[in-house]
C-alpha cells in the first residue's frame, strides 16, 4: 500500500535548510497498521504529511520514492492530487478545531467532501454523513450534523473528524496523533474505535503517537523514529519483548507500568534532540545514549537485522539486548 526508500524533506524557508527526515524507507501492506513514535521534532508528523503532500512546495525540498496504492506520488499535481487526497488517503489531524472549517457545520463540510469526490446529490451524500456519524457513535447524530465544530466536546470533534477521514472510503488512514488533546478515557475510546474501523473497513493506517502503550494497542508494526531516522522497527511485539536499540530502551523506561514499586520515580532520557540543522557525523543518539563507545559519535550506524523483520540502526545492539529483558514486565502484548 505504501512504500516510502530513502526519503528526504528538507525544509529551506530559514537561515540554514532543515532536514527533518533522513533516508527513511518503510512499507506498509494493504490492511496494516503501522505506528511512527518518538519524541517531538523526530520527523514522524513530517513524514505523514508528505504521504499527503501537505508541506509548502517552495520551501520543501523531497527526494526519494514515495508510493503510494501504485502511484508515484512525487510526480502527481492539479487534479490529481486533489482526487488523490481524500479519495486514496486521508488524514486525522491532530487538533481537529483547528482542521474544520469554523464557519460551517460538520455535516456541511462531509458532504462537501463526498460530494468533491462521488457523483451523488446532496441528500444522498448527507445520507453517508449520517452513516458516518452513527458508526462513530457520536450520540444524536442528527442534531450534531448540524453543530459547529466549536459547539462540540474534544472527544466528539475528534469522531467527527474521523468521520470525515472516512468518508470517500480511503484507503489509506493517516493518523498523526489523534489522542493527544484528550483526557485518558477518551483516549482510550478513540483508540479502540480506530482499530474498530480499520479491522472492518480493511485499512491501512499509519499511526504517529509519542506513547508507545497506545502504539502496542493499535498497531502491528512499530517504528522508531529519531532525528528524522527509523533507528529501530519491527512487530509490536518484538520491538517490546526484545528493543535492540538505546533510544527505544530509554522511552519504555520513560513509561510508567506494572511492575514499578510504588513512589519510584521514572527514568529520563538525558540531554535533548540535536540540531537538525546540523546532525552529527555519527549517530544522532550518541551524544544521549548511554553505551555510546567513540565510534557511535564518528561512523553513521549500519542496519542490524535482530530478527525477520526486526531491524535496528546501532553498533551497540549486543550491548542493548543485555539490559533489555529487565523491560519485560513493561507491556503485554499478547492477545
Amino acid at each position: 500500500m505504501v512504500e516510502l526508500h530513502d526519503l528526504s524533506v528538507t525544509f529551506t524557508g530559514g537561515r540554514r535548510p532543515v532536514q527533518a527526515v533522513s533516508g527513511v524507507s518503510l512499507q506498509v501492506q494493504r490492511g496494516e497498521v503501522v505506528a511512527l513514535i518518538g519524541e517531538s521534532g523526530s520527523g514522524k508528523s513530517v513524514t505523514l504529511r508528505t504521504l499527503l503532500r501537505l508541506h509548502p512546495e517552495r520551501r520543501t525540498r523531497i527526494a526519494g520514492k514515495v508510493r503510494v496504492a501504485g502511484q508515484n506520488l512525487l510526480t502527481l499535481s492539479g487534479r490529481d492530487l486533489a482526487d488523490y487526497r481524500g479519495k486514496v488517503a486521508a488524514m486525522i489531524f491532530q487538533e481537529p478545531l483547528l482542521a474544520l472549517d469554523p464557519v460551517y457545520t460538520v455535516g456541511a463540510q462531509i458532504v462537501e467532501s463526498i460530494r468533491r469526490h462521488e457523483k451523488v446529490t446532496a441528500a444522498q451524500a448527507q445520507e453517508r454523513a449520517l452513516a458516518l456519524f452513527k458508526r462513530v457513535r457520536i450520540p444524536s447524530p442528527e442534531r450534531r450534523l448540524q453543530a459547529y465544530p466549536h459547539e462540540m466536546s474534544g472527544g466528539m470533534r475528534q469522531r467527527a473528524m474521523i468521520a470525515l477521514a472516512l468518508a470517500c472510503r480511503p484507503q489509506l488512514l493517516l493518523a498523526d496523533e489523534p489522542t493527544t488533546a484528550l483526557d485518558a478515557t477518551v483516549q482510550i475510546q478513540i483508540l479502540l474505535l480506530l482499530r474498530e474501523l480499520q479491522r472492518d473497513l480493511g485499512l491501512s493506517v499509519i499511526f504517529v503517537t509519542h506513547d508507545i502503550g497506545a502504539a502496542v494497542e493499535v498497531a502491528d508494526r512499530i517504528a522508531v523514529m529519531y532525528a528524522g531516522r527509523i533507528v529501530e522497527e519491527g512487530t509490536a511485539r518484538d520491538l517490546i519483548r526484545h528493543p535492540r536499540h538505546p533510544y527505544t530502551i530509554a522511552l519504555l523506561k520513560s513509561r510508567a507500568h506494572g511492575a514499578m514499586a510504588r513512589g519510584t520515580p521514572l527514568e529520563t532520557i538525558a540531554g535533548a534532540p540535536p540540531d537538525l540543522s546540523n546532525l552529527p557525523p555519527g549517530c544522532a543518539f550518541a551524544e544521549r545514549c548511554t553505551l555510546a563507545t567513540p565510534a557511535c559519535r564518528t561512523q553513521q550506524p549500519p542496519a542490524v537485522q535482530i530478527a525477520p523483520g526486526h531491524r535496528a540502526l546501532c553498533l551497540r545492539t549486543e550491548a542493548a539486548a543485555a539490559i533489555a529483558p529487565e523491560l519485560l514486565p513493561v507491556v503485554d502484548t499478547t492477545p
